[in-house]
């Protein structure tokens, strides 16, 4: 009879254990892994439902806002319009010149705004808007006062 060589059966042992190691090892992984996906699935199910919700507030929200008291100053943006502005210029009866002596640009300034080749800035609007409430007689006073 034959005895093993002693290298050949060191071998098979310690690839054996080193086997049983692992597999306890990917065991432990592999329960952790399915726990994570259970976990990132529920975690996109909440999301889901959140953006569901976030688009159904996103749709009744201007209506909510639409119906706002007038007057509570909920962060208002003044407009400009171009056709408003040469409309209230009429309506006053001042030539460019004039109306923009009120709003403290130049008249041309005035004739690019009223034709649409450039737009008041920011700063500007507010002075703007004021003089749309003006009458003729106290547009005429603040231009006589501006002499």
């Amino acid at each position: 009879m034959r005895m093993p060589n002693l290298g050949t059966v060191l071998k098979a042992e310690i690839s054996r254990l080193a086997r049983k190691e692992v597999r306890a090892e990917v065991e432990t992984l592999r329960k952790a892994s399915g726990t994570y996906r259970r976990e990132i699935a529920e975690l996109k199910r909440q999301v889901a439902q959140l953006e569901r919700r976030l688009k159904q507030a996103a749709k009744t929200r201007p209506a909510a806002a639409a119906s706002a008291p007038e007057g509570e100053d909920t962060g208002t943006r003044m407009r400009f319009s171009a056709k408003g502005l040469q409309s209230l210029r009429a309506k006053l009866g001042l030539s460019a010149a004039d109306f923009g002596a009120l709003a403290g640009v130049s008249g041309q300034s005035i004739y690019h705004w009223e034709q649409g080749k450039s737009v008041p800035r920011k700063s500007q609007l507010p002075k703007l808007a004021s003089l749309r409430g003006l009458g003729k007689k106290e547009a005429r006073a603040r231009l006589e006062s501006l002499s």
